[in-house]
Formats: structure tokens, sequence, C-alpha cells
């Protein structure tokens, strides 16, 4: 089930009066599931819409529906006001909103980590003609560096600061990836900035059109970038996932996460996580991505605290979890 709102809490009364209306007495055992994504130019969105056909499918009396967002800041502020339930984050934005760092200004937020998802990378994309083959050459530059409220635009500017490229050194658009994608093709921007898994529908339907470069970082620029950030990693963006893109291209990678409210249920987490990871086969079917979510990657790679619905379902398994990843 897929529905496309921004009002959030709005949709959510109104889905909850219309199972009251359709189910009468049931209505008070049915639960709405709400899950915060991202943008429709990448993976977060058909990701979330294929765990909410999960979960409403084969959780009893679960109702469950993604959200279109701004992506992980404001999936972090939607979980902890209540206005949604899970919420899909970046890991270095899930430890800030955790510990109220950076642009949570000091308020922490009420957000457990429920499932490990797949790894982002940083993707700087530029057209070839543009002659740009460095992250320091966008000062000046009109860029988007990622909506505002997302995780791209977050993970931008981090590293923008490690390298020491003041944000007001560039013209910031900070489009969504869709917004991005059409902006290079105009020539409205220079660079794109995207933080996402590999094989994004808005880079690719890009390069299908346009000859596109996507910048390396140096392995200076990525001891500097992992030093500000222990939640980052220096990977490599295989060459072959977009057209003309043929060799590996070193850059920085972080683990996304499933977030939900602290309050949660034990035993609705459990159900929920029961049911994700049984039925991950149908959700890899949606993004290959989906691979990396397993239970084992739940306790090896998440950056907070898991939920205790979720510590239930490892221990059933036999998955010890480190005492740092207790709630």
């Amino acid at each position: 089930m897929k529905i496309l709102s921004t009002k959030l809490g709005l949709i959510g009364i109104l889905l909850l009066c219309s199972v009251f209306i359709i189910t009468g007495s049931a209505a008070a055992r049915t639960q709405f599931i709400s899950i915060g994504t991202g943008g429709t130019g990448g993976i977060y969105y058909p990701y979330g819409g294929g765990v909410a056909e999960i979960w409403t499918k084969y959780v009893k009396d679960v109702r469950a529906v993604a959200e279109v967002t701004g992506a992980s800041v404001e999936n972090v502020k939607l979980a902890h006001k209540g206005e949604t339930v899970i919420g899909e984050v970046m890991g270095d934005v899930a430890v800030a909103g955790l510990k109220g760092l950076s642009k949570f200004k000091g308020k922490k937020h009420d957000i457990l980590s429920m499932a490990i998802m797949y790894p982002n990378l940083l993707q700087v994309v530029t057209l070839k003609k543009s002659g740009i083959t460095n992250i320091e050459q966008i000062k000046g530059r009109n860029i988007s560096s990622g909506s505002p409220g997302s995780g791209t635009n977050f993970m931008a500017e981090t590293v923008f600061k490690a390298l020491g490229i003041p944000l007001d050194s560039y013209n910031d658009s900070r489009l969504s990836f869709t917004e991005s994608a059409n902006a290079l093709r105009d020539g409205t921007i220079d660079v794109g900035v995207w933080s996402v898994g590999p094989g994004t529908s808005s880079i690719l339907d890009l390069a299908t059109t346009h000859d596109i470069h996507i910048i390396s970082f140096t392995s200076a620029q990525q001891k500097k970038i992992l030093a500000a950030n222990k939640e980052y990693s220096a990977v490599d963006l295989s060459g072959g996932v977009y057209r003309g893109v043929d060799k590996p291209v070193p850059t920085i990678g972080v683990w996304n996460v499933m977030i939900c409210q602290r309050w949660l249920e034990t035993d609705l987490v459990y159900n929920l996580v029961k049911a994700l990871y049984e039925h991950q086969d149908y959700l890899i079917k949606i993004h290959p991505s989906a691979a990396y979510t397993t239970p084992e990657n739940a306790v090896k790679y998440s950056p907070i605290p898991l939920h205790k619905g979720t510590l239930k379902y490892l221990k059933e398994k036999g998955i010890s979890v480190p005492a740092n990843l207790l709630p």
C-alpha cells in the first residue's frame, strides 16, 4: 500500500478513520504504521513501500504505508514527535538525532534502531563537459547538496566541512534527487550530490541521456572525512553501475538504519522485524540493496541501540548483541 503525502498527521487520522468505518469494532485492534522514507527519485521510497506491503500482508492487525518525506533528518524528527512510527535514516543522522548533535541543536530524540537496511554511497555527479574532477572545485559553483532535511544534505555538509570547503563558498539549490538530475540536464547546476544506494533511478536516467562523471575522492580526502565521522567508511562505487562510469570510483559510505519510536511495544516491533526478515526475498525483488537487510547486519552495523522487540527476535535466532546496542 503506497500513499504519496507529506501531511503525515492528517493522513494518519484519515486512514485510522477509514479503518474504523470499514472494520467497526475491529478498529481498536488495527494499528496504523507510517514509514518515513524520502523522495521518489531515490531508494528509500520503493524500499519503504515494499516493507509496508510486507507488514500489511503478514503482520496481523497492522496496516502500513510509506510516506514521502524530506528523508533522514526529517524522519528522525517525525518519529520523535509521533507523526510517523518508523523512519529510514542514514546512520550518521541517527547518531546525531539520538545525541542531539548538529542539525538537531542539542535536542535528543526518542529513537532506537529496528533494523539495518543497506549501505549508502556518496555519489557526487557532474557532466563530463563541466571539466570538474575534484570535489574542491565546487567553490564558486552552482550545486545541489540534497533537499533540506535529507541525509544527503547532512552528509554533504559534513564532508565539505571536513575538507575545509566553506558552506558559503558555493551556491546551493538544495534539490531533491529528481530535481538535481533535471537541473544537471538543464545546466542550472554544475554538481549534484546523492547519498544513496548504487543504481538509483534518478542517476540511471540522467546517464541514459547525458555523459556523466562521478567525482572520486583522493585517499587523503577520505582520511580527512573519516576522521570527522566514525560512522563513515572508505568504499568504491563499482564500475559499470552507470553508463559511462566504467571504473571504480573511490568515495564514502554510510549504513542506513530503520529507526522506530522508543516507546513502541516490544511485541509489535518483534512482529514487524520477524516479518521483515522472513520475507526479505520479496524486498530484494523491489531493490537488490535489500540483500543487506539481515539480522546479522543489525548487530554488526547498527549505529545506535536496538529496540527491545528487535533484541527479542535476535535472541530467538541465537544472535548475541553487544552491550553498546542495548537500549
